[in-house]
């Protein structure tokens, strides 16, 4: 399963696994992975306290920091992180805080504590990203930096090139893969609808070879609804680096994912995902529930643009992760996750995920190969 992109990571196997859990990326980057650490959440000396961790745990494997800045937010002039969170805070409509409030009171989930107060504003812009990114570059076996929504500033895709480590981004139509090479990227993730999270609207097996052939001899890795070797040896054989895999780390042993959220997403089949503007302002594929269903009625308030929906709706991503063991908690419950969660239904660890994989797209090669006239 080598590919040149493997050889340049110093990693065994083309399978890249995002998530927001520290003991997932360990696992899997020492398992012959790649893993990734989603930083949008944690406040830079949370990072910082992560990847420290990260380190002791991965032996001398690497791993990347996924960033979140937007080609486009409000307030995306403002670069003090504390003067652009009280600029915002002021442009939210108060009847969608009390909408939002409203669908958390109805729903019977308690406030948190006033000692657990939080900030509204966590990393989906330059100002609150750029600490995340100094906290990453400061660590060595951190060889990649990936940003989730749009091409990364200039001005951070030079600080990553001089440092040694790669850069990319992910996209979900083709024009966006060509600003992502134009603007220098060694990489880039090109992710079909059906994967978890923000993503656009275009197919895996229609996108991935369109992005290929446009941004070649750049590196693509294909995201989007892959669960299984079958899958991986399809995308490389379309001409793909690698795989960008993320819902499927939601439920390995290793991720901190309290039981009743897990159960959730172990019942889940594939119709039950959505793609809503409901919790971050930009479309993103989550398990529908009363929440996304609440914010789609025509009586309701659209969903603000981003980070604006995003500070609306911190509160009730704190409130129900804290309480996400109540089954009204779960109702209104922010839980990202792809298509592929049909094909979710048992917890395994990180390492029987990678080897299922594996073996799974080395009996893809051999019934292939079965095929051959003799």
């Amino acid at each position: 399963m080598q590919t040149e992109f493997c050889r340049k990571l110093g990693i065994e196997f083309p399978i890249f696994a995002f998530t927001h859990c520290r003991d997932v990326v360990a696992a899997v980057s020492k398992a012959g992975g790649f893993g990734v650490l989603g930083a949008v959440g944690f406040s830079p000396e949370q990072l910082e306290i992560e990847c420290n961790w990260i380190d002791e745990h991965v032996g001398d494997r690497p791993y990347g920091v996924d960033l979140v800045i937007p080609q486009k937010y409000e307030g995306m002039d403002e670069l003090d992180p504390e003067k652009l969170e009280e600029q915002l805070r002021a442009a939210i409509p108060l009847q969608h805080r009390e909408f939002a409030a409203k669908l958390l009171a109805d729903h019977g989930v308690p406030e948190v504590p006033p000692e657990e107060a939080h900030h509204e504003l966590l990393g989906m812009s330059l100002a609150t990203a750029t600490p995340q990114l100094d906290v990453a570059l400061g660590h060595e076996q951190v060889g990649m930096i990936a940003n989730a929504l749009g091409t990364p500033p200039p001005e951070v895709v030079e600080r990553v090139k001089q440092s040694g480590r790669v850069v990319g981004a992910l996209c979900g139509k083709v024009h966006q893969a060509l600003q992502h090479k134009q603007a220098g990227l060694d990489f880039i993730i090109a992710q079909g609808t059906e994967g978890g999270g923000h993503t656009g609207d275009i197919g895996s097996l229609v996108l991935w070879p369109q992005i290929i052939q446009a941004v070649s001899p750049v590196p693509v890795l294909a995201a989007g609804g892959i669960g299984t070797g079958a899958q991986v040896a399809a995308a490389l054989a379309i001409g793909a680096q690698g795989v960008w895999t993320g819902s499927l780390w939601l439920t390995v042993q290793e991720a901190e994912c309290p039981p009743a959220q897990m159960d959730s997403y172990l019942q889940a089949t594939s119709q039950d995902t959505v793609r809503s503007r409901s919790f971050t302002g930009k479309p993103c594929r989550m398990l529908k529930n009363d929440w996304t269903d609440a914010w789609a009625r025509d009586d309701t308030p659209d969903p603000l643009g981003m980070p604006l929906q995003n500070m609306v709706t911190m509160d009730a991503i704190v409130r129900t992760s804290r309480y996400a063991s109540s089954p009204q908690a779960q109702a209104v419950a922010f839980n990202p996750v792809g298509q592929v969660v049909g094909m979710m239904n048992e917890v395994r660890s990180s390492r029987e995920v990678i080897m299922e994989l594996v073996e799974g797209y080395l009996d893809t090669l051999e019934r292939l190969n079965g095929l051959q006239p003799e």
